[in-house]
């Protein structure tokens, strides 16, 4: 703990109440003009007390308050309560805010940027213009002044913020300077409020050209496209690794959601025949083998999903298609893909650094899916991905059928529309909550008694499955996120997220109801949380704690709602 730290670990009752004893309105007048409005998401890096996000949330906007020091962060929780989200992160890697897939409208980094060495100053303000929405506000607070208290600071100027703001294509809105509102002579204030006029990135234009514009002999490209769109909204906890402006996924991974989008599609029985993915009939696809895709046509591409366990000749077939599938990425889509020179390539594979032995066994979990290498795209891609997923897979769906319509072997058997869009689902809807139902049917025969997730009401023989993030939004059949309820609150709670009051009070049956149905098998035990892993925020590798998995369920609700404006119940 350096010296900074460890001043404000021994020093936190007293600098709380300190900073309690000014209010938000006297200490940021300066910047009135631009305080946040009601609905508006906002980041309060360096929270402390709470002092700030208290007020903000109280204005009726959505406040997710950084604090890296515990007993700041605690004092802070008390003060705020469930209404406000806590994370336990720093500059200028916020790796556990850059994991909620959120854009804030307002950025407030308020008495903090004096801390940050100037070495790490040019990282932190990229991440944080990263994090704006179109037209969000980033509002930093720059005290000149030394400290003689023992925390370390560093010289500060507008300069040097002005220089970053235009490497990152941010407009200065306001510079406003001001007296030190604990009266110290010695001290002063001046706060710089920038702005992100659009997403200044271009990759939107980006995702469009290659959608619609590129020239395509199979439908690789696209399947490329809507896999890592896939793979960024479901999966919070799929980065392996950010650096130098880089994503890193596991390739196993990619190969895993690009076989259950075309299982459906090439499988499928139309009059002797899959749907046709190239121009070329008769040159066949890439990863469609006789030592892998052709032994596994039993299963469906449901079978295909994280946390499932095969063994015997079907292990051995799964990670023969696996490599052929990733041989035929990044021969396809990854080395025709680029950026104005055929060398400028937006995606890249990287093989694993040691070669993967073949198992009679094997789970699709994190360790099966690094074992095929890293697949490598750019933060900023990776974060229109996240962001626009909504808007852009259905781009790619449309283009896909029409590539599709253009093929003669299609033409041939007049395949209908509705055809076509059938076997682009991700997800079969029968399957949603079978194996929950049958959870809970089992643990009902044996006498347990099964509350509702949302109340104490106990289920009898009717009940209903509740996706927690509504399915109609967020299609996702995980463990975790089914949730067993009665036929009336289900009807209540309908396309709609819990408001996070309900979902703090329904914790502990929640809770319980994962420890009953999941926690007592190993098997099931380990599904809930290779799945939870995956598709949640800041879920650790080896996570085996039901609290972590409920807390990053929250954060996952409120990055839904923020991203696709999902009512709340």
């Amino acid at each position: 703990m350096n010296s900074t730290s460890l001043f404000y670990s021994q020093n936190a009752l007293e600098l709380a109440e300190q900073y309690n004893g000014l209010d938000f309105k006297s200490v940021h007048q300066s910047w009135k003009l631009y305080w946040p409005e009601l609905g508006s998401n906002v980041l309060d890096i360096g929270a402390g007390s709470g002092r700030d996000a208290k007020w903000m949330n109280e204005q009726g906007c959505e406040v997710i308050a950084v604090e890296p020091n515990d007993a700041l962060r605690q004092i802070g929780q008390q003060s705020t309560g469930p209404e406000v989200t806590w994370l336990n992160d720093s500059l200028p890697v916020l790796k556990n805010v850059q994991s909620l897939g959120m854009r804030f409208d307002l950025i407030l980094v308020s008495a903090v940027w004096m801390h940050l060495a100037p070495s790490l100053r040019e990282r932190a303000f990229r991440k944080l213009s990263n994090l704006l929405s179109p037209n969000g506000k980033l509002v930093i607070s720059l005290r000149h002044g030394a400290f003689t208290d023992g925390r370390q600071g560093f010289s500060v100027s507008v300069e040097e913020l002005e220089k970053f703001s235009k490497d990152h294509a941010l407009q200065l809105q306001l510079v406003s300077g001001s007296e030190d509102n604990l009266q110290r002579a010695d001290v002063s204030w001046q706060t710089v409020v920038l702005n992100l006029p659009d997403d200044g990135a271009g990759n939107l234009n980006t995702v469009r050209r290659i959608i619609v514009n590129d020239s395509k002999s199979a439908t690789y490209k696209l399947a490329l496209l809507r896999t890592l769109l896939r793979i960024a909204d479901a999966h919070s906890g799929a980065v392996l690794d950010r650096s130098d402006g880089k994503i890193a996924l596991s390739a196993g991974l990619v190969a895993l959601y690009w076989v259950r989008q075309f299982k459906r599609l090439i499988d499928v029985d139309i009059e002797g025949h899959g749907i046709q993915q190239n121009s070329n009939a008769t040159k066949g696809l890439g990863f469609v083998k006789d030592d892998g895709w052709n032994k596994l046509k039993h299963l469906s591409a449901d079978d295909f999903s994280i946390g499932a366990l095969y063994v015997g000749e079907e292990a051995k077939a799964i990670q023969k298609l696996f490599t052929h599938t990733i041989s035929t990425i990044k021969a396809g889509p990854v080395t025709f893909i680029y950026q104005g020179d055929k060398q400028n390539k937006l995606f890249e594979i990287q093989a694993a650094d040691k070669r993967r032995k073949y198992s009679d066994a094997i789970i699709l979990d994190s360790e099966f899916f690094t074992g095929f290498g890293q697949f490598i795209l750019d933060e900023k891609l990776w974060g229109c991905f996240r962001l626009y997923h909504s808007w852009i897979e259905p781009l790619v769906v449309n283009q896909w059928v029409k590539e599709m319509q253009r093929f003669k072997l299609n033409q041939d058997r007049n395949i209908s529309l509705q055809s076509y869009h059938d076997c682009l689902v991700w997800i079969d809807s029968s399957r949603d909550t079978r194996d929950v139902r049958k959870r809970v049917d089992e643990l009902q025969a044996e006498g347990k008694v099964i509350h509702s997730a949302w109340s104490n009401t106990v289920l009898k023989s009717q009940y209903d499955v509740d996706h927690c993030l509504p399915f109609a939004y967020w299609p996702n059949n995980d463990k975790w996120n089914l949730l067993p309820t009665t036929s009336n609150e289900n009807r209540r709670k309908s396309d709609r997220v819990p408001k996070a009051k309900r979902l703090f009070d329904s914790k502990e049956r929640i809770i319980e109801w994962w420890q009953i149905a999941w926690g007592s098998d190993p098997l099931h035990q380990q599904r809930f949380f290779t799945e939870a892993i995956f598709s949640l925020p800041n879920v650790p590798a080896q996570c085996n704690d039901f609290e972590e998995v409920f807390e990053a369920m929250g954060l996952q609700i409120r990055g839904v709602r923020s991203r696709l404006l999902v009512s709340e119940w």
